[in-house]
């Protein structure tokens, strides 16, 4: 394992030896990962095991919502293998079913507007029920809105998902997870129950201070929603894939997808957003990716920085507290200690089509420029989008305001006239057209 400075390492650990002591935390286990390694771990408390026992990067806690991205991925690689759309109405996966016109991106990102638990007992706190005697208890007068009006969480609409992708498969949800997602990542301590080393769900009475142990049954149909049990050396390798997909899992442009916001909660502003099973959080001018997870007496998170290649896990066995939002701290302390550096510059190889497009534009009368970095047309100044190409004379772009859009080489013989893309016509000299062609 590479490590961080002792300096580093030091305020790393003064961040969760405050949250063990100030939140009365039974036991905290964290690690950061950064360009693909786990690079420090660190833990606080003598009470990770019903009988004392310390913790540490191989003890096995509860990760609760984390699971939730896991059903996610499984969702999204049926997506991509082409066995569903996520604008299907969740009714064609699950016949008969209520909120059965909502669809399958609305659960992905509890935008569907659904009861975030499901009818009966506390599902957290009792013996999980069967598929079929969760459905039964579905009732849309449930509802708590319309669809698509804002971020509501529903842990009922993971349980749906979960079982979507059982049926579409032939297998049952965790066998799926074990073999498309587990297995490649080589995250062999993350489980369906307990194994070996694991932590004690623990809850502190808020008056004595006493431990009570908390339960911990199978939450049945609602175990895609928060079952799975995992270390901090296996959620390093999972935080790792966010940052880097291993394609056999997910491709980067999936995870790209999913990363990017769908709803949100109006009272977070633009400061927290939900994607496609990931939880967004705006850190101007980066963003962070990832979840929180909690089930009665275990508390995680996990959260990185796709950009800085930097993340953080965390685990603690208590029933409140601050545990799930030290990710984010600790990504913050680890890129003030020692920022991320930028990539080292290279001269460019040569342009396999389009080096006759660098220089300068004008947009009307407004200067851009169009240059090259690691073999990506830029176009930068008033637009601003990077460019690939489709085919001779022929791109798109990548990003910004011209995503997706097709730019055309418009040439008279070998000369290029202009360029056009979306209806802005770029010339060599301002208004290099004159008044007789459009300019947007």
């Amino acid at each position: 394992m590479s490590c961080v400075r002792p300096d580093t390492a030091a305020a790393l650990y003064a961040q969760i030896a405050t949250a063990q002591s100030e939140w009365k935390l039974p036991s905290v286990n964290a690690g950061v990962v950064r360009d693909g390694s786990l690079v420090w771990t660190g833990s606080r408390g003598q009470f990770a095991t019903a009988d004392g026992g310390v913790p540490g990067p191989d003890v096995q806690y509860r990760i609760g919502s984390i699971t939730k991205t896991l059903t996610a991925v499984l969702v999204m690689q049926c997506r991509d293998d082409g066995l569903l759309s996520l604008n299907d109405a969740v009714g064609k996966h699950l016949p008969g079913i209520a909120f059965g016109d909502r669809t399958i991106r609305q659960l992905l990102a509890h935008s569907g507007g659904m009861n975030a638990e499901p009818d009966g007992p506390w599902w957290e706190r009792n013996p999980g029920v069967t598929f079929d005697q969760l459905t039964a208890a579905m009732d849309e007068s449930q509802a708590v809105g319309p669809a698509d009006r804002r971020h509501h969480y529903s842990n009922l609409g993971y349980g749906l998902l979960g079982e979507i992708v059982a049926r579409l498969r032939s297998a049952s949800w965790f066998d799926l997870v074990q073999e498309r997602i587990l297995d490649p990542l080589e995250m062999r301590r993350t489980t369906y129950f307990p194994t070996g080393s694991s932590a004690q769900g623990f809850s502190v009475h808020p008056f004595s201070g006493q431990l009570m142990d908390e339960p911990a049954y199978d939450a049945g149909a609602m175990a895609p929603a928060g079952q799975l049990w995992s270390t901090i050396e296996d959620l390093a390798k999972y935080a790792n894939f966010w940052i880097d997909p291993l394609y056999e899992v997910l491709n980067r442009d999936t995870v790209d997808e999913m990363a990017a916001p769908v709803a949100a909660d109006p009272r977070e502003g633009l400061t927290a957003s939900y994607g496609l099973g990931l939880r967004l959080i705006a850190d101007n001018p980066h963003l962070l990716v990832g979840h929180t997870g909690s089930m009665p007496g275990f508390l995680a998170g996990l959260f990185v920085d796709r950009v800085r290649r930097v993340g953080a896990v965390t685990l603690g066995n208590a029933t409140y507290g601050r545990v799930a939002s030290l990710p984010t701290d600790l990504i913050e302390t680890v890129v003030a200690y020692e920022p991320s550096l930028p990539l080292e510059w290279l001269p460019e190889p040569p342009l396999a089509q389009g080096s006759d497009l660098l220089g300068h534009w004008y947009w009307g009368n407004t200067p851009v420029t169009m240059s090259v970095s690691a073999g990506i047309l830029q176009l930068s100044g008033g637009l601003t989008t990077r460019f690939s190409p489709l085919g001779p004379d022929l791109y798109q772009g990548r990003d910004g305001y011209l995503a997706g859009e097709k730019l055309h080489v418009i040439r008279e013989g070998n000369r290029i006239t202009h360029l056009d893309v979306a209806t802005f016509v770029l010339t060599r000299t301002p208004y290099g057209l004159g008044d007789d062609l459009h300019q947007a």
